[in-house]
């Protein structure tokens, strides 16, 4: 998960829950998109590790969730369904 071209990113709970997903998923994310890919302000951009120290594990989980949901549907051809 290191680098600045990693595949993977580290999301870090409140609670100490982390959840390694795609980078290209949590790209997703304007705010982690911004943190992985500033001119170096970030030291998140070094690591590829988010510490997110509000956020709960529930409800990261949840916004990894819709991360796979996002990239699966988005510009797809298919009827979308309503997000869980």
């Amino acid at each position: 998960c290191e680098g600045p071209d990693a595949m993977y990113v580290r999301l870090i709970s409140s609670d100490g829950h982390e959840f390694v997903v795609k980078t290209e998923r949590a790209l997703t994310s304007g705010m982690i998109k911004a943190m992985l890919s500033g001119p170096g302000q970030f030291a998140e951009n070094e690591t590829n590790e988010v510490n997110f120290r509000e956020i709960p594990s529930h409800v990261l989980s949840k916004i990894c969730m819709y991360f796979m949901y996002k990239v699966r549907y988005t510009n797809s051809s298919t009827e979308i369904p309503e997000f869980p």
